[in-house]
């Protein structure tokens, strides 16, 4: 397929782009702690613009150091000492032919107190004492007790509303104060045109600092910042004045914007902005000579509705793009759930917008363009929507660590590895033991670096833990992992051998340089009464089809996300499921994103979520609990019995093989190391195979 619309130039204002592809905005925490890009940031950059996209939009860029960070390795345009390293990030961009927008944003109340009490001085201090940001993550680990104390000042917003996500503690700015982020926002488009960047965007989405002020659920002001539409508009129609004063006419400018907040979805109905409303909001943007338009949605109160978790379908709001693009003339940009250069040149033709915007995509695999556009769509290493980008942002920024992406180790650590490792393999042979997620990258990464790689993997198929992953509802995007792993492996050069266990004679016919045992996990069985009974059984036998239940009242022991996935699908099979769960909440430790995707799903089809529950006993036709509080004791009917307790790690061949082969690189990896996330497993397995192919001898 040709992708003749996707492939076309596009302008934006004056500006005119090779293609209709832009990288979306996302904060990975690549930044300095001083808000400039360094290396890690740099190479981030550059790899994406390497790989062909039109337009580069920065990650949400701080206009604001007292109110206004979203995290401490966020990029900043707030100083004039600035200027100069973000324009070396432009020109490592507009050296592969892509352009650059500059984000520029303010969290408002989707912040927390401790940024507010510390950024401002955390620049002064940081930038004389080098000891000062180790300090601050150890510290910053503290974060709510610390909230607890009450001494932290206040979040800002248009009003005193807190985000029910956030739960900080909220003011509302005083109108000195909201003129002079004005003047901030301005001053930073300045700093970013100085800088080179062909274009800066607003970020009037996602619940910040913009967006509070048009919604009518944030913005509750009573003076000429709230109230009436036109007052809802000011802070932004003032900003865009700033903008245009300080810059220039001509200077693209572009507003991503939230044109829906999706409260209906939440059962709240009528709340904040509606399409309507947004559409009006798009409208009145246009008579203000905005450039273009970036349209999502939703709000940090309502997430899955702009950064959908595995169950979304693609292009599932690709409608809200198109109303906006039927309602103005200018460009229109959305991400719209895109996965595939067929979806994205069908969305283009069918008039859902004028570019498309990738961010996570870009993530999994920044050459996604340049593969389209040479006709090999095929090797794109596709999202597969788990979010485990955002949640390993969210716990690096109090450590001063980036994001990763799950299919693509490599991600916002570009500078650490080369995309092209050199060929010190010589073609000796490494034998990998399992083709999980683990296996199979540490095969791809040994086969680049010239080895010869060998996976032994005793099922009928690759994939590991993922081959299961993928049969709930909802869940088949996982199973797309899988499928791009063991072709980027088998590309890279690794034979696959299914339906063969790793023995110590086989290993030894092989006389391997290095062995990586990424063996898996085993499911672990509670030492308790009942659990060797005939009605009850793993996760594994009712996912893989082993065991097929239907027409029963199921009990599923353990609410981890496997176990309310599992209930899920035994309800899908006419099945009545209780869920068990000791813990006082459902799914303790589990990601919220994923919890709220699928707790109301369950909640609609009848599922018992019983919590603060232990299971003493399984009997023939019911199961033994006590209640945790009281310790009281109670019987709950059950026809068959799922364990889902999780799992411990199979290293049972580690020491068997470094005595076999003590002249051998042996490494364990993945589940069989630690049990981990598909994340954890690849990232872990791709700094292994580039240690042994980084080795000499």
């Amino acid at each position: 397929m040709s992708y003749e619309t996707l492939f076309s130039p596009g302008k934006i204002g004056s500006l005119v782009l090779k293609n209709r592809v832009v990288m979306a905005p996302m904060v990975m925490g690549t930044a300095n702690t001083d808000g400039t890009p360094g290396e890690l940031s740099l190479r981030y950059y550059e790899e994406r613009a390497k790989g062909g996209v039109g337009l580069i939009i920065t990650e949400a860029t701080r206009v604001d150091d007292r109110t206004g960070a979203l995290s401490p390795r966020q990029l900043a345009l707030t100083r004039d000492k600035q200027i100069e390293p973000f324009a070396e990030l432009v020109s490592r961009v507009h050296q592969h032919g892509a352009k650059l927008f500059c984000q520029l944003h303010h969290p408002g109340r989707q912040n927390y107190s401790i940024l507010v009490a510390t950024n401002e001085l955390s620049q002064a201090i940081g930038s004389v004492w080098k000891g000062y940001w180790k300090l601050f993550f150890k510290l910053a680990k503290y974060n709510s007790q610390f909230e607890k104390t009450g001494l932290l000042p206040p979040v800002v917003a248009p009003s005193d509303v807190a985000c029910r996500h956030q739960k900080q503690k909220t003011r509302a700015l005083r109108v000195p104060e909201i003129q002079k982020i004005v003047g901030k926002f301005g001053d930073a488009a300045l700093r970013a045109k100085r800088a080179g960047a062909d274009g800066v965007e607003l970020h009037g989405a996602h619940g910040y600092l913009i967006q509070q002020f048009l919604s009518p659920h944030t913005n509750r002001r009573m003076d000429d910042y709230g109230g009436s539409f036109e007052n809802r508009m000011r802070f932004l129609r003032e900003i865009i004045a700033d903008i245009r004063a300080k810059c220039g006419q001509d200077f693209p400018l572009a507003v991503r914007l939230a044109v829906d907040e999706f409260y209906d979805k939440i059962n709240e109905p009528g709340q904040g902005i509606t399409l309507e409303e947004g559409l009006r909001i798009a409208q009145a943007l246009e008579a203000l000579g905005v450039d273009a338009l970036d349209i999502s949605s939703a709000s940090y109160e309502t997430m899955n509705y702009w950064l959908e978790p595995v169950s979304f379908p693609l292009g599932w709001r690709a409608y809200l793009a198109k109303a906006v693009k039927e309602a103005v003339s200018i460009p229109v940009l959305a991400a719209n759930l895109v996965r595939s250069p067929e979806q994205a040149e069908a969305q283009l033709r069918a008039g859902a917008q004028d570019f498309v915007s990738l961010a996570r995509p870009l993530l999994a695999d920044p050459d996604w363009v340049n593969k389209a556009q040479s006709g090999r769509e095929t090797e794109i290493k596709r999202c597969i929507c788990c979010l485990w980008c955002f949640e390993s942002m969210l716990r690096g920024a109090w450590s001063g660590e980036p994001g990763g992406c799950a299919v693509n180790p490599r991600c916002c650590r570009e500078f650490a590895y080369p995309a092209e490792p050199e060929r010190d393999g010589k073609d000796r042979v490494a034998a990998i033991v399992g083709a999980g997620p683990a296996g199979l990258t540490a095969a791809e990464v040994l086969g680049r670096c010239g080895f010869r790689p060998v996976v032994f993997e005793q099922a009928g198929e690759a994939g590991g833990q993922l081959r299961l992953a993928d049969k709930p509802p909802h869940k088949e995007k996982i199973g797309w992992c899988s499928e791009d792993l063991e072709r980027a492996a088998r590309n890279s050069g690794a034979e696959i051998r299914l339906n063969t266990p790793a023995t110590l004679d086989t290993l030894r016919e092989l006389d391997p340089y290095a062995v990586l045992v990424a063996a898996g996990a085993e499911e672990i069985v509670p030492d308790i009464p009942g659990t060797g009974g005939e009605q009850v059984y793993s996760v594994t036998q009712v996912l893989s089809g082993a065991v097929k239940l239907e027409g029963k009242r199921v009990v599923v022991i353990g609410s981890g996300l496997t176990g309310l996935e599992t209930a899920e699908y035994l309800c899908e099979r006419g099945n009545r499921v209780s869920v068990v769960e000791m813990a006082d909440t459902a799914a303790p430790g589990a990601y919220h994103q994923h919890v709220d995707d699928i707790l109301p799903r369950l909640q609609a089809l009848g599922v018992q979520i019983l919590t603060g529950e232990k299971l003493l006993e399984i009997r023939e036709d019911a199961i033994l609990l006590e209640t945790v509080q009281d310790k009281s004791t109670h019987s709950l009917p059950a026809d068959a019995v799922v364990l889902s307790l999780g799992v411990k790690s199979n290293d049972a061949l580690v020491q068997t093989i470094r005595d076999a082969f003590p002249r051998c690189f042996v490494v364990v990896v993945g589940d069989a190391a630690k049990i981990g996330r598909i994340g954890e497993a690849t990232r872990a397995a791709y700094w292994a195979a580039a240690v042994v192919g980084r080795a000499r001898g």
